[in-house]
């Protein structure tokens, strides 16, 4: 009696865990597909999950440059396939790029309350700055977090020279000049010089004379009599530029030490000019050093994709002056990594502890330098350094591609940068990067070294994920990696040991061992969050899954990433079953939530987009696909129990094609064909293509018909 109700227990059990796990939606045809025979229904999960994000992966925002337009370039969806809406829209992004003067590329976030071509905070409030608004128009986050009002008159201003024409509720207090020199004085206010490296005015002119140079004088604690020789002077703006910020770097100027008490604004040749005054901060710089690197890195992919001329012709000035910028800005050809220069990057923490354990925040520290914008990542930079080294290779083709094709007519440069010296430079930078972050003590990387030499290590596993997956680590790191991540040697003082690195099942932790007492000075409590409820102490991204995976990929074989990217199916199938992300992590116990406001240990949707780069395991993991203009590289990997993979609607080029890898087999199918020769590199050895004459080594030319099938084949010796 008691087999056959174990029996039926079994077969109950067995039913509700397939009623949990669901059954994946039928896979649509207007989108790309992924086909393993033998593994329909897990191929149909993943589709699932990259319909999710797909739509919603894009962005203005140059933090995510390297990784939205790398997850849609390629994915031709609709009735008509292609991937023209977002190589449309990632097309305008990249060539309206803003460049400052100097070279630095902004971030583009929405309107903040620092540095305005820099992260929106921390904020001028945070630092214990001033900040003046005589309209609050379009500043949503300043008004959401701290209800900023805009001032209504004057009272406590001193102005020379003009007279109050009104208040627009647009664009703030209107001044009509009546004199040659017009002079705007603060009230008095207290600031330290530290949370000030920048003063920010938003302004507008017009008729100031063509040589007009206006600037800004400062009184510190104690003075009371301006110096003459103490001023800033920032660009004149033009009167159809309307409103613009002027990011005025005081922390340049020599003295620049102590308290502000008072800021002057002068403004010459101005007699009869209109200025509007909109807003006037003293800014933390919360600029960050990935900005330029990453468009580089955007914009690169967006042309091999593409090999649209016209747009390497509109940009390639702009995606010389960046990487000059870096390269300069960060002492790269000098240090070989990227060495943070600016005032609250220096690697330290914002909090500081007394002998007797008592917590003093240390304002203007600590400050942000890429997508874990509460870790003070700075002084010489890891993550910084591999993306810098990502951006050199992918620059050096794109000026190997320009240099050998001169039809192309992309415009010279009177600095132009060598293919060869940029490869040459990208080795060193991977060999200093490996020697100064190398951890040998813990068999990982760092994350940075503070201006004082001294290393964080606080198990950044997306560091050191990323490190491998774009091969910046050596093979010897990578397995001592991965030998740490899974459990193969424990790391002694982590929080996070062994199977629980992956306690999330989606992905690993993002950090292993417990931060409470290094970041910002803006997050002054962090423990009062429990370890893993905050994504960068514990917690973990989906996104950063799909780094995890190539480099498994790349140092544990195709075997050890599918079973890997299994696991990951299987848990999104019990998430969706239970009605998506917010539903399932709704019940105790399973994680809190961050997206759309409240903090959080777990980031799937709302800001974190990056999680539409799971799936593109397949098209550039295990399909091993490489845009290059022209047309693509191949170099599959598959794990033994497939015995094809085929990734669908693959827009490369002007060309749509499902892609079929076999073992000494690739298939080629053109939905769409515009025509053009297109190139494929196959895998290393010599490859024919189906019924030709002879073999080739490099580049097999292929021409395509709507429909047509072709075929490459491995010459076995």
């Amino acid at each position: 009696m008691k087999f056959p109700s174990r029996i039926v227990a079994l077969s109950l059990f067995a039913l509700a865990a397939s009623a949990t796990a669901g059954e994946p939606p039928q896979p649509r045809d207007d989108f790309p597909q992924f086909i393993v025979p033998g593994q329909e229904a897990p191929m149909a999960r993943l589709q699932e999950l990259f319909r999710l994000h797909h739509d919603g992966a894009f962005t203005g925002t140059t933090l995510w440059d390297a990784w939205l337009p790398h997850a849609t370039l390629w994915a031709a969806t609709g009735e008509k396939p292609a991937a023209e809406p977002a190589r449309s829209k990632y097309r305008g992004v990249f060539l309206a790029r803003p460049i400052d003067a100097e070279g630095y590329i902004s971030m583009q976030q929405h309107r903040g309350l620092a540095h305005s071509e820099g992260w929106p905070f921390p904020t001028f409030q945070q630092a214990g700055g001033v900040g003046w608004y005589f309209s609050t128009a379009d500043e949503a986050y300043g008004v959401g977090l701290y209800q900023l009002k805009p001032l209504t008159n004057t009272d406590g201003w001193e102005i020379e020279g003009a007279e109050v024409a009104g208040f627009s509720p647009d664009r703030g207090l209107d001044l009509r000049v009546n004199a040659d020199v017009v002079t705007v004085t603060t009230p008095p206010f207290t600031c330290a010089t530290l949370s000030a490296p920048f003063i920010r005015l938003e302004w507008a002119a017009r008729g100031l004379g063509e040589d007009a140079k206006p600037s800004v004088s400062w009184l510190l604690n104690g003075e009371k009599e301006w110096r003459t020789e103490r001023h800033a002077a920032f660009d004149r703006l033009s009167d159809s530029a309307g409103l613009r910020f002027a990011n005025i770097p005081l922390y340049k100027q020599a003295g620049y030490d102590g308290t502000l008490t008072r800021l002057k604004f002068r403004f010459d040749q101005a007699k009869g000019a209109t200025l509007t005054l909109k807003s006037l901060i003293s800014a933390i710089d919360s600029r960050h050093p990935i900005t330029n690197v990453n468009f580089i890195r955007g914009a690169a992919e967006y042309f091999s994709w593409t090999t649209d001329l016209p747009f390497l012709r509109s940009n390639i000035g702009k995606l010389r002056e960046a990487l000059r910028f870096a390269l300069r800005e960060f002492g790269v050809e000098k240090h070989h990594l990227v060495r943070v220069p600016w005032v609250g990057h220096e690697g330290t923490s914002g909090l500081a502890f007394g002998t007797d354990g008592k917590k003093t925040l240390r304002v203007g520290r600590g400050v942000g330098n890429n997508y874990w914008d509460l870790l003070p990542f700075g002084g010489d930079d890891a993550l910084a350094t591999i993306y810098l080294y990502d951006a050199l290779r992918a620059f050096a083709a794109i000026e190997r591609e320009a240099a050998a094709h001169p039809e192309w007519t992309i415009p010279a440069d009177d600095r132009p940068f060598e293919a060869d010296a940029l490869v040459k430079l990208a080795e060193q930078v991977r060999a200093r990067a490996c020697e100064t972050f190398w951890n040998d003590e813990t068999g990982r990387f760092v994350g940075w070294r503070d201006r004082d030499g001294r290393a964080y290590d606080y198990g950044f596993v997306f560091v050191n994920t990323e490190a491998v997956a774009y091969g910046l680590a050596t093979d010897a790191q990578a397995k001592r990696i991965y030998d740490w991540l899974d459990g193969r040697r424990v790391v002694a003082g982590d929080t996070s040991q062994g199977a629980d690195i992956y306690h999330w099942r989606f992905g690993p932790r993002s950090t292993t061992r417990r931060n409470v007492e290094t970041y910002v000075w803006a997050w002054s409590a962090p423990e009062s969050i429990p370890w893993g409820s905050q994504v960068q102490d514990g917690g973990g991204v989906l996104g950063f899954t799909y780094f995890d995976l190539m480099a498994r990929l790349r140092t544990l074989g195709p075997d050890d990433a599918w079973r890997r990217l299994r696991e990951v199916i299987a848990w999104f199938g019990e998430v969706q079953a239970e009605g998506g992300y917010r539903a399932y992590y709704a019940k105790p116990g399973r994680g809190t939530l961050q997206g759309g406001g409240p903090p959080g240990g777990l980031g799937f949707d709302n800001e974190f987009m990056e999680s539409v780069l799971v799936p593109q395991v397949m098209l550039y993991g295990f399909l091993g696909v490489e845009p290059r203009p022209g047309g693509l590289r191949l170099n599959p990997r598959l794990p033994s129990d497939w015995p094809s993979l085929t990734v669908t609607r693959i827009h490369a080029q002007g060309h749509v094609l499902d892609v079929a890898a076999f073992p000494d087999e690739v298939r080629l199918t053109a939905r769409v064909a515009d025509g053009s020769e297109f190139l494929l590199w196959p895998p290393d050895g010599r490859w024919r293509i189906a019924d030709a004459a002879s073999a080739e080594t490099g580049p097999l030319k292929l021409r395509f018909r709507p429909g047509r099938t072709i075929i490459c084949r491995r010459v076995k010796d």
